[in-house]
């Protein structure tokens, strides 16, 4: 048996509350009660309700000022009659079974209660009221309907109980919530028909839209009808050009009546013959522009569209527009995202062609095999060579054949940053650690978690960093420059070196310790010059290198060309060869590239070890004075007896070459020497 208790102040209605048949409603001031009133003339418990025998009485607790029914005070029990006010203090609540029969002059818009006889909730109960003097309820709220799909979702089109704009809006909300979980066009449109024909007076109709390519385009001829139907007839007849160009003018929709016989505003067959006896022309809008239209129409009389049926279409082109613009992006960002992905496995194949060691000879046979050696442990790997042998290349290679190869590959160049600098570079810093840190910032430690951080020019290194570096080697957590939060990062180093460490060692330049933490495992890359074999192949790798670069079509090298850079001692390594092919590809001017296109440099070729090129022959028995004499004479002859070049080469000053000159008695053999 359903009862509320509508709580009134004054003119004002504004609270609600079901008497549920079994439960006790209590009422009073103290904070217990089911329904509190904050007023001194109301006693702490003052009255109570209760349903008994089919009836709801109402029961006084020994109030102090009592409690009244109307005029009539209550002494005892008193049955309540659907109307009657009570009486507490300033406050009343009447007692009803309808809540309509409750406001004698409306409902008023303080008051919002909705309610479902159906449902399987308890108890209605509107917001708490802001007027402590009138009444505060302090249980739980009672909840009078449970719903966990919208009924706008799957209510029938023929559900009377719901009056037609609610019937319209429970399918346009169905309708917008289908749409948006479709997969590509033609479902839309497709769904967006069955709706239409669900919720208008039409028997045919269709959507067109404009390609993606063409859309802004103006005119009809550009619409393509990417879903139709027709019930009454075989076929879709296409819009008119007349309607078709209205719309899309005027970016609104159309609803013409009485239009037979008129094929400027109803659709025709291809015999011009009028079928329609109402149209409706709805824009597909997007961003201000019409990129489509719903096209519909009726053929029978008893089904003549009106303007609830126009409006209906506009809402359901609305968002049909929103669909496709939701399903075009969706796309766009399907797109992208294979692009990205395309993208990282290209990079990725290209780093790993990068990688790959080019050459054939012993010397570099055996240092792939080191590589193969190195690359599945998780040790630290030390890569000594001359500069421009190609370190980072067999950095890399280490890399992509090491579990790690999914992870990062970083490089950093410690001689190419001071201190702070490269503090900063390899623990990160925070924000305001230091002049210009305006922001915080990773390092490279964190940028290469779970992959590999190469050190080029490690001797470079300063000794402070050398402990931070040495302890983060060690497994030790570090912190950024400027910060206090401790970062453990796995990462495996690979260091790389053109430096005596050992002899910076015995100076005091390098740590002892870091220099054995890093002697794991080694790797001597040889110069160009001790395997000139590996030259011819590596000028033919860079040729077609730079040919595609360049778009050049260059078909090889001349013999010449061949023999002189394989007789040439290469001072600055691959890193030389791969600079002189390409300057050769870029100047060539025939089919080939011959030996005048190759631009050699006099530097000698003693590097920074203190090697000294020797002749390819036997051994020969020769003084240090001899040997130093043919070194001086071979320099002045390579240097065109260029004394201040020929003085640079050889690290001596001009005075000094002088001298040298005078005492092995050189002579230029060239006979316009100077």
């Amino acid at each position: 048996m359903l009862a509320y208790l509508v709580i009134r102040e004054g003119t004002k209605w504004t609270d609600v509350f079901r008497l549920v048949p079994g439960r006790t409603v209590t009422i009073g001031r103290a904070p217990t009660n089911q329904i509190v009133l904050k007023n001194e003339r109301c006693s702490r418990n003052h009255a109570e309700i209760f349903l008994t025998e089919g009836r709801w009485t109402l029961r006084d607790l020994d109030s102090r000022n009592g409690t009244r029914v109307g005029a009539q005070r209550v002494t005892g029990d008193y049955t309540l009659t659907p109307g009657d006010v009570i009486r507490i203090a300033h406050c009343q609540l009447a007692f009803v079974l309808d809540l309509s029969k409750a406001f004698a002059d409306g409902k008023p818009d303080e008051l919002d209660v909705e309610r479902d006889d159906d449902s399987t909730a308890d108890r209605v109960e509107p917001p708490a009221p802001h007027d402590t003097n009138v009444g505060e309820l302090t249980e739980p709220t009672l909840i009078t309907y449970r719903a966990g799909q919208t009924r706008f979702l799957n209510a029938r089109g023929d559900d009377v109980s719901i009056p037609k704009v609610g019937q319209a809006a429970a399918k346009l909300c169905r309708l917008a919530f289908d749409l948006a979980n479709q997969t590509n066009v033609i479902a839309v449109a497709r769904l967006a028909l069955d709706g239409l024909f669900e919720g208008t007076h039409v028997d045919a109709g269709a959507v067109l839209l404009a390609p993606r390519d063409k859309r802004g385009i103006p005119g009809e001829d550009v619409l393509e009808v990417i879903a139709s139907r027709s019930d009454n007839e075989p076929n879709y007849h296409r819009v008119s050009r007349f309607l078709a160009a209205t719309v899309l003018r005027d970016g609104e929709a159309v609803l013409g009546r009485n239009v037979e016989g008129d094929s400027n505003l109803g659709s025709c067959d291809s015999k011009g013959e009028i079928h329609t006896t109402s149209v409706i022309c709805a824009p597909i809008r997007q961003d201000g522009r019409v990129v489509g239209l719903v096209h519909l129409y009726s053929t029978v009389e008893e089904r003549t569209l009106d303007p609830d049926d126009l409006e209906f279409t506009l809402a359901v082109a609305d968002n049909v527009a929103l669909a496709l613009k939701n399903l075009a992006r969706q796309e766009e960002l399907a797109e992208n995202l294979s692009r990205s992905r395309s993208e990282v496995v290209q990079l990725r194949k290209r780093l790993g062609a990068e990688s790959e060691i080019i050459g054939s000879s012993p010397l570099l046979a055996g240092v792939q095999q080191e590589i193969a050696r190195a690359a599945p442990s998780r040790a630290t790997v030390l890569i000594r060579g001359e500069s421009g042998v190609g370190k980072e290349l067999v950095a890399r290679a280490v890399h992509y054949a090491s579990p790690r190869r999914k992870g990062p590959f970083i490089c950093l160049n410690c001689a190419a940053l001071s201190e702070t600098l490269l503090e900063s570079e390899l623990f990160g810093h925070e924000r305001g650690a230091f002049t210009g840190a305006t922001e915080r910032k990773a390092g490279k430690f964190e940028a290469a978690h779970q992959g590999t951080l190469m050190l080029d020019e490690i001797g470079e290194m300063s000794p402070s960093i050398q402990a931070k570096f040495l302890r983060v080697l060690e497994g030790h957590p570090f912190e950024r420059v400027g910060g206090s939060t401790p970062i453990k990062v796995d990462v495996r180093v690979i260091a790389a070196t053109n430096r005596d460490l050992e002899k910076a060692v015995s100076e005091g330049k390098f740590r002892r310790d870091l220099y054995f933490r890093l002697h794991v495992v080694e790797v001597y890359v040889p110069p160009l010059r001790k395997r000139p074999e590996d030259v011819i192949e590596l000028a033919s790798h860079f040729l077609e290198r730079f040919n595609a670069e360049t778009g050049r079509r260059l078909r090889g090298f001349t013999p010449e060309a061949f023999e002189q850079m394989q007789r040439y001692r290469w001072p600055g390594n691959v890193r030389e060869l791969k600079n002189v092919v390409e300057r050769a590809v870029v100047l060539a001017r025939g089919e080939y590239v011959s030996d005048e296109d190759l631009r050699l440099s006099n530097l000698a070729t003693a590097s920074e070890s203190g090697e000294v090129a020797l002749p390819q022959a036997g051994y020969e028995a020769l003084s240090l004075d001899e040997l130093e004499r043919r070194h001086i004479a071979a320099t002045l002859e390579a240097t065109a007896w260029n004394k201040s070049r020929a003085a640079g080469i050889l690290g001596i000053e001009r005075s000094t070459l002088d001298r040298k000159i005078r005492r092995y008695n050189l002579r230029s053999q060239a006979p316009s020497a100077g």
